[in-house]
């Protein structure tokens, strides 16, 4: 059985955001990192935020994903944050 528990899990999840984005201190990066080493599941997470953050922030996002289902997508996600026409995202 592996090392870590749903807790932590729901842990990194709560921190995704700010990973991607830089924004953790190195010392929770890594705690992050070794959880992601045995974590199929967040791993997968990880990398599907990641993809969906570069189809919709991509140079061609306008072109790829219509303005309804990128709405669709960050209410989905919870993003709203970033459907805020003042946001820098």
């Amino acid at each position: 059985m592996s090392d870590h528990s749903h807790q932590n899990c729901q842990s990194l999840l709560g921190s995704l955001s700010e990973y991607i984005d830089g924004e953790l201190p190195s010392e929770l990066c890594a705690e992050i990192e070794k959880h992601l080493e045995g974590c199929d599941n967040c791993r997968i997470v990880l990398n599907t935020t990641r993809r969906t953050i570069d189809l919709v922030h991509g140079p061609a996002s306008e072109e790829v994903v219509p303005d309804d289902v990128r709405d669709r997508l960050f209410k989905r996600l919870n993003l709203d944050e970033y459907l805020s026409p003042t946001s820098k995202h």
